[in-house]
């Protein structure tokens, strides 16, 4: 993965006005000639059952479709690449069209989706950038650098950093090292906090501090396992908090991780509302909120799948047409072979306070679902 430019907030906001249109009609992918109309026959490859926030994408994705009459097959790979890569395998030779893959592995798909563009199956990678190929047509996501971004300008802002206050001692985790998005999560968040650390008003007891952006699959989970991130934490706190020392903050980048650091902290005599450190988080799982709501996590950055979900359905609805999809960005994500046409989403930060009028107004989730 290349990002082309390490695009600023304002940047990709003017590229998300901008509207831009793919430059092939859709329907140039379909059996039956450049111009006309697919079957709405689609595939849906996602990653794994064991986030809730998968479930919530594969299966809202599959209701909106349905509701348009297509035929969908939606599977789970439940993170094994080979698994992923057969169900992919079958949906093409039961004649999908279409196929919607968030990739497990972002480097290892190529093959067989390279099979899928012989057969002028149309496919769109979903949150997930797939690399090293030609054989992908749409990438449907969130700014998933300024998901970075907004967890690193929220410690910034909390521990008045830019004030010059400190030092606090931090310790930063990353993402699954084969998924494409956990670079840009880390890249968005250590652009803000590196310059810290470098001053000493961040410090890192762990030495566990990547020294550039590059160096973040150093200290990756891999899989996004909550009981891996808590043997992390348990280890870290274990080898370097023996003497009295407390961890400040943790720069956690999503929810799963967060579950698990949250519970090697109380597991070592952590308190929430005494020394209970900054924690991130991103996704806004139904755990997680009721943690915000027993201040065990600061923040999530919510990104709401729905609208992915709509988005998608919209891209493919064009596709079936024959019309143009719709993109607003075609500078950024480079795959390694070519700048993939991309529609991007906005995140946004969601607090405790913000559960009821944000999460539950808007029906992401129920007052039931976080013990409101």
């Amino acid at each position: 993965m290349t990002r082309i430019k390490h695009a600023s907030t304002l940047f990709l906001t003017l590229g998300l006005a901008a509207g831009l249109a793919a430059c092939a009609p859709a329907g140039s992918n379909t059996e039956d000639g450049e111009g006309e109309a697919a079957a709405c026959s689609v595939g849906i490859s996602m990653p794994t059952r064991s986030l809730e926030r998968w479930i919530n994408d594969g299966e809202g994705l599959k209701e909106k479709l349905e509701a348009r009459n297509c035929d969908v097959d939606l599977q789970y790979a439940e993170d094994e690449t080979d698994q992923q890569i057969s169900q992919i395998q079958n949906q093409i030779a039961g004649g999908a069209k279409i196929l919607v893959v968030a990739a497990i592995d972002g480097e290892t798909l190529g093959p067989t989706l390279e099979s899928a563009k012989e057969q002028d199956i149309t496919v769109i990678a979903y949150d997930r950038l797939i690399n090293g190929t030609e054989a992908v047509d749409y990438y449907a996501t969130f700014d998933n650098y300024q998901v970075g971004q907004l967890q690193g300008q929220f410690i910034e802002e909390e521990l008045a950093l830019a004030e010059g206050e400190g030092p606090y001692n931090l310790e930063p985790f990353a993402g699954s090292p084969d998924d494409n998005n956990a670079a840009f999560f880390f890249a968005g968040a250590w652009d803000v906090l590196l310059p810290y650390v470098e001053s000493g008003q961040l410090v890192v007891p762990s030495d566990k501090s990547p020294e550039s952006n590059e160096g973040w699959t150093s200290i990756g989970i891999l899989g996004w396992k909550s009981a891996d991130a808590q043997s992390e934490m348990d280890n870290r706190l274990q080898s370097f908090y023996t003497g009295g020392e407390k961890v400040d903050v943790v720069l956690s980048p999503n929810d799963s991780l967060a579950l698990g650091i949250e519970s090697s902290l109380e597991a070592a005599g952590y308190t929430p509302g005494t020394d209970w450190p900054i924690i991130t988080g991103q996704d806004a799982d139904a755990a997680n909120v009721k943690a915000m709501l027993a201040d065990r996590q600061s923040m999530t950055v919510w990104k709401d799948t729905r609208e992915l979900g709509a988005q998608v359905n919209t891209m493919i609805e064009a596709i079936v047409a024959g019309e143009d999809v719709e993109v607003n960005d075609t500078e950024t994500y480079n795959n390694g072979v070519f700048v993939v046409p991309t529609y991007i989403l906005e995140p946004q930060v969601v607090v405790k306070d913000d559960v009821q009028s944000v999460l539950v107004d808007s029906g992401f989730v129920t007052a039931d679902d976080v013990g409101l």
